[in-house]
């Protein structure tokens, strides 16, 4: 082969011959064509009712629970880190940790709570994270996760899936190979689905924000991923930011991820979560106040079942997470301010989700502008 042309690396044994725990019939791609992304202190319970009234069809990710909690807390603190609603079905434990012992005890607590899955973080690049040997450091260490995915496999029922959340790779390398062993070494422990966020994690230097926007895109990785483990089901998350993009992405052909996973994006501006939902399984669009509605019930219930428990839940617990709904639109500004102000939100009512709604008709919209420009 003449100088400067690309040859396509042999690829090593255990890549031709993955067997993983589940095959891509009993897993079903369609499960994960569309994807909450685990985000600390953001996909609490509470967020992810919101994410399931804008996409019903959506696979739920809970924020990384650390395994610290789970093997030395009590019930009580099992059910704070656990504790979800039925609603939020199919929903996925996400797990932070690097202890096989640990993970497969946190990942079976998981599975007797009811979640559909349970997902390894090896992706999360906060210097937090890899001071507890865990997150995206781990991918230097392709056995280690191998030896906790199937210990966790093993401590889990059959029906539950683990799966493996990942970077394309580390600091400022760009090796294709470096990633191609990764996902090879950790499928040849029975994991047969993996979640990559293509970008590389840069491990010292850049913040976690700074992770998310600095290190490039690279899907043309996540195609080769693709096409060289035909046996195994890629999620692809990072730079999703529109509905559209969704479409064109799961375009049907040989190298298309079998789904997307949405993050801060659909968190900022939330409703940007239905018009996916509507855009890839053709259901209803709801409306914003058919949400509000909802939710406010939902806040509702909570208040009333959490009453005097030391983890009750307040109106402001839910509130944080509606402040985009309304993005973009008129009213918007004063919505959030009304979900942001201390002494309304003190008041723990559920119904200042009502009060709070933009005027929607066409009598009342003229005023908005001015709301707007005076909430600020």
């Amino acid at each position: 082969m003449g100088p400067g042309v690309w040859e396509r690396p042999r690829l090593r044994k255990y890549q031709l011959c993955i067997r993983p725990r589940f095959s891509l019939t009993a897993l079903d791609p369609k499960a994960w064509r569309l994807t909450t992304a685990p985000m600390m202190d953001w996909t609490d319970r509470h967020c992810r009712v919101l994410f399931r009234h804008l996409a019903p069809s959506a696979r739920l990710y809970t924020e990384m629970v650390t395994t610290g909690p789970l093997i030395y807390g009590n019930a009580e603190q099992h059910r704070r880190h656990l504790k979800f609603t039925e609603v939020e079905h199919p929903v996925a434990l996400q797990l932070g940790g690097s202890e096989r012992e640990d993970l497969a005890r946190a990942a079976k607590l998981g599975a007797d709570f009811g979640y559909d899955e349970i997902n390894l973080n090896c992706g999360c690049p906060s210097e937090r994270v890899q001071r507890g040997a865990f997150g995206a450091c781990l991918m230097a260490e392709p056995a280690l996760v191998a030896d906790c995915v199937k210990a966790m496999i093993d401590a889990v029922p059959a029906t539950v899936p683990v799966t493996v959340k990942h970077r394309i790779g580390l600091d400022y390398n760009e090796s294709y190979e470096f990633v191609r062993d990764f996902v090879g070494t950790v499928a040849d422990a029975g994991c047969g689905v993996f979640i990559v966020h293509a970008r590389n994690a840069v491990l010292k230097g850049l913040s976690p924000k700074e992770n998310r926007e600095v290190p490039p895109l690279r899907y043309d990785v996540v195609a080769r991923l693709r096409t060289d483990f035909p046996a195994l089901l890629f999620v692809l998350n990072g730079g999703i930011t529109t509905a559209q993009q969704c479409v064109e992405l799961l375009a049907p052909s040989a190298t298309a991820p079998h789904g997307v996973m949405l993050g801060r994006a659909a968190y900022h501006d939330s409703y940007m979560l239905a018009h996916t939902q509507h855009a890839l399984y053709g259901t209803p669009l709801p409306t914003r106040e058919q949400i509000v509605g909802r939710m406010t019930a939902y806040a509702e219930r909570e208040i009333e079942a959490t009453r005097g428990q030391q983890f009750h839940t307040r109106v402001r617990d839910v509130a944080r997470h509606m402040l985009g709904l309304y993005s973009g639109q008129v009213g918007g500004k004063a919505w959030r301010r009304m979900l942001s102000d201390a002494r309304l939100l003190n008041d723990n009512d559920p119904d200042l989700f009502r009060r709070a709604m933009p005027y929607q008709s066409d009598y009342d919209d003229h005023r908005q502008p001015l709301l707007d420009a005076l909430s600020g």
